[in-house]
């Protein structure tokens, strides 16, 4: 039997859009991150999230982000790089009031930048929000 809060985790997975044997990236991982979010992915794609330093072609990427962290934009590039061409980056950030809230509008600042478009936000965990950006379509795909 599931219990109600497992279920709750596995579906935040789901409405991550990770799917069973996905291959799942996590850069930024440090204490404060959310463990029963990380083990409901781990379960929904049957495997273990790869840590930054992975050479595979990955599928999603989890990025942990706090205000102290650098540069947005440097690790979007970065994040970039082994990510499938219809791949997305979850960039995972603390909650308002939390420590190391990052405002929105840093964000959505960065994105464009590195020729991202940010398509969601969404609540992930008590203590973080998710924030899925994309490549855009490129304009021959558009006609």
């Amino acid at each position: 039997m599931v219990a109600a809060g497992d279920a709750d985790q596995s579906s935040v997975a789901e409405r991550l859009g990770i799917k069973p044997e996905m291959v799942v990236q996590e850069i930024g991982w440090d204490e404060d991150v959310d463990d029963d979010l990380r083990a409901a992915i781990e379960e929904q794609i049957g495997g273990d999230i790869l840590d930054e330093d992975a050479d595979e072609v990955i599928d999603v990427v989890l990025l942990w982000w706090r205000e102290d962290d650098g540069d947005l934009g440097d690790a979007l590039i970065d994040a970039r790089g082994p990510l499938e061409e219809s791949g997305v980056i979850w960039v995972l950030t603390p909650k308002t009031g939390q420590p190391g809230h990052v405002e929105p509008s840093e964000i959505a600042e960065a994105v464009p930048a590195v020729g991202l478009a940010q398509t969601a936000n969404m609540s992930v965990g008590p203590n973080w929000i998710g924030t899925r950006l994309v490549s855009p379509k490129s304009k021959s795909k558009q006609r």
